[in-house]
């Protein structure tokens, strides 16, 4: 691999990592990252003696004596799978500094609701930085400690969110501390830097070795010798050679570097000190590592994502293990709330493919092949489950599971059962929207919207397992919201397999009633009179095409109709006469729906501005920065503009006489970079011949200084012409 940084390291790094290696490591680290934080996220905040009073060592996940799901909302998460995105608008070959990244959070951070810890300017440093940013200050000025203060400045965020620049600098520790140093100067500053430097050095290493203090001491030749980072670690070492117990030396931090000695909500030396005891002590013990980090107590979700993030790597999948089972609980689920409401329910397999994408991008290296042509769900990495579960047995089988298999190097989901009885369903699904547990989650709010809509095809393959012991049927199954708290099943024409056979399912996704799909999978029944045992296998499964949707508040109603949405403005109403009622302030407010899948489509829907500056239509929505709009303008023009970060471009523009309160027709052609919008008889035609037109997006709703409403929104394909 080429070193855009000119780092030492790229000679070892090109002979030591394949790109399967290189791959497999990621998805080994994503998935420690994810333990970690769902692990800790329960008790996050508590000291070390209420835990072992409380909880005793920590061994497992603990979230069902809390009582709340395990996957849920979490900033370490989303800020860790968002940030690094910023590579994706960057030339290939080029590493964003600190200004670029800050433009990136202002896109995808939705103020107050997305992604961060939104406790109070100067309390939370990331809230601090964002609102800096708003304002016009540019990083890395926004988390200097000139203009936020020491203590602001050197709280644990840095490190929380560094684990994705490591990744995508796989063997190469300093280029990893560059990027994780770019990254943490948007929001901190000192030893808060040096802490995110270092590890994600560290996690660097940790792809071509499995040497605890090598990877430590790689990471300390990234700072300066004499800081207080070094320092910590320093001591943190000695007592190691000392002491057998760490929780001798967990007593040892607590007096020398403990929360009492620091200001600030949660400081970045206490928890790093955590981290490096715990990676010192857990050895090549994936467990052990989580059983220290999240008993020693403090910011147990932050320190156990990190400590995991790096054990992941290092050790790999096999190293993760089976005993206990970390991995099917989580079943690969995670949730990364954002503007970006198509990437929010995600799961560990794509974000691996996404990061070590990104990793080939930054080396202008070609990215692996998508796997199984393109599927969203491919399973190709070894156990993964793509957050498949079983949904429905309701007493149709003895027992059943859901697990990632393989034979030889090929993966795929399989569904187990025993005496399946007729007339009875099992089955599998994965999540697409907004979980119906969204309400215990008592953490960050979610944004997301679907991944999949009516009027798109949806097909998998099937192989029925050749030893089973009768024929079985089988259908794809689309769940969407009902009345209530309920999920309503439509299914697509059962087919029979009869064991060793093998097919393709296809069906386009019905209409659901204005209601968002929550969930896509399959359903098993015996095609026997009598019960049948046996295995399905799915190698795949995907979905394609335009939407053929009419977003409207549903007759059934419920509210995950509404928060299927992004929501981007001061206000948006559930409750209005109309189904959507978008309020700014202030500049712009937007809602936003649909996927960066979408790429050519038309759009339709009939706006009311009762008071406002602009409103309209936007598309190829990539966040609240990065979009076109057709708009209606107080000063009575129409037109078509293109929105990119502090950069806009009017792309048509013509006179329209605009009246408040009188309703206008909006339809939009969104072709290739060919664009057509009409307002009521008023045609406009614009083109983007810039040399990176937005290529794929989902659609909004937006109002600046004022509201808009509508209560239809029609998605479709693009008619022929």
């Amino acid at each position: 691999m080429q070193n855009p940084a000119s780092c030492p390291d790229q000679d070892r790094l090109r002979h030591a990592l394949s790109q399967k290696d290189y791959l497999h490591r990621v998805y080994a680290g994503v998935l420690g990252k994810l333990i970690g934080v769902y692990l800790g996220r329960p008790f996050e905040g508590w000291t070390h003696e209420r835990i072992l009073n409380e909880l005793g060592p920590i061994k497992y996940y603990v979230n069902e004596q809390f009582g709340v799901p395990l996957v849920v909302t979490d900033d370490d998460v989303a800020g860790t799978f968002i940030f690094v995105r910023a590579l994706e608008d960057s030339q290939p070959g080029h590493w964003p500094k600190s200004r670029e990244i800050g433009k990136h959070w202002l896109n995808y951070i939705v103020e107050k609701r997305a992604i961060l810890w939104w406790g109070g300017n100067g309390v939370s440093t990331e809230h601090t930085a964002w609102l800096n940013l708003k304002h016009g200050m540019d990083a890395p000025e926004s988390g200097s400690m000139a203009t936020n203060g020491k203590t602001v400045a050197e709280q644990i965020g840095a490190q929380i969110f560094i684990d994705g620049w490591a990744m995508v600098a796989p063997g190469q520790p300093h280029l990893a501390a560059k990027l994780a140093g770019e990254a943490a100067r948007v929001s901190h500053d000192g030893e808060a830097v040096n802490a995110a430097k270092l590890w994600a050095a560290m996690e660097a290493e940790a792809f071509v070795s499995d040497d605890m203090d090598q990877l430590i001491d790689t990471g300390l030749s990234t700072i300066a010798h004499d800081c207080q980072i070094a320092r910590v670690v320093s001591d943190v070492r000695t007592w190691h050679a000392s002491n057998s117990n760490w929780q001798d030396t967990r007593s040892l931090i607590d007096s020398e570097y403990g929360y009492h000695r620091y200001p600030g909500n949660c400081h970045v030396i206490p928890n790093h000190a955590v981290m490096i005891m715990s990676a010192l002590y857990a050895g090549h013990d994936f467990q052990r590592g989580q059983t220290i980090v999240n008993t020693s107590g403090w910011d147990t979700d932050c320190n156990a994502g990190n400590v995991g993030c790096l054990m992941g790597i290092m050790l790999g999948l096999d190293g993760i293990g089976s005993n206990p089972d970390w991995r099917g609980p989580l079943a690969d689920r995670m949730l990364i709330s954002s503007a970006d409401g198509g990437y929010s329910i995600n799961d560990a397999v794509r974000v691996a493919h996404d990061i070590a994408a990104l990793g080939a991008r930054l080396q202008e290296e070609p990215p692996l092949p998508a796997p199984k042509n393109g599927a969203q769900f491919h399973f190709s990495l070894p156990g993964s489950t793509q957050g498949f579960r079983l949904t429905e047995n309701s007493g149709a089988a003895s027992s059943a599971a859901v697990t990632g298999a393989s034979i030889d190097e090929r993966h795929f989901l399989e569904l187990r059962f025993e005496d399946l009885i007729p007339h009875h369903r099992l089955a599998a699904t994965t999540p697409v929207c907004v979980p119906l547990e969204l309400d215990s989650m008592r953490t960050y709010e979610l944004l997301a919207t679907p991944l999949i809509y009516p009027g798109q095809t949806l097909s998998a393959l099937i192989e029925a397992d050749s030893r089973n012991s009768g024929s079985i049927g089988v259908s794809l199954r689309v769940s969407h919201y009902g009345k209530g708290r309920t999920l309503q099943h439509s299914h697509s024409t059962e087919c029979r397999f009869r064991p060793g056979e093998s097919g393709r399912l296809e069906w386009v996704v019905p209409e659901c009633r204005s209601q968002p799909i929550a969930e896509i999978g399959l359903a098993v029944a015996t095609a026997e009179s009598e019960p049948t045992s046996g295995s399905v296998a799915i190698d795949w499964m995907k979905w394609h095409g335009a939407p053929n949707v009419a977003l409207r508040r549903p007759k059934d109603g419920n509210e995950f109709w509404h928060r299927a949405w992004v929501n981007a403005a001061d206000k948006f109403s559930p409750k209005r006469r109309q189904s959507f009622s978008v309020s700014q302030d202030r500049g712009v407010g937007m809602i936003i729906h649909g996927t960066r899948q979408w790429t050519d489509y038309s759009l339709e829907a009939e706006i009311v501005m009762p008071f406002g500056k602009q409103a309209g239509l936007a598309f190829r929505v990539q966040g609240q920065r990065r979009y076109y709009v057709a708009r209606i303008c107080r000063s009575h023009r129409f037109e078509i503009a293109r929105i990119h970060d502090d950069q806009e471009d009017v792309l048509a523009a013509t006179s329209l006489r605009v009246d408040l309160d009188v309703p206008v027709k909006m339809k939009l052609r969104v072709e290739g970079t060919e664009f057509q919008a009409y307002a009521g008889d008023t045609r406009l035609l614009a083109s983007d011949r810039s040399p990176r037109p937005l290529c794929n997006g989902g659609i909004g709703l937006l109002v600046s200084d004022g509201t808009v409403s509508t209560d239809l929104i029609h998605v479709s394909p693009v008619e022929s012409t």
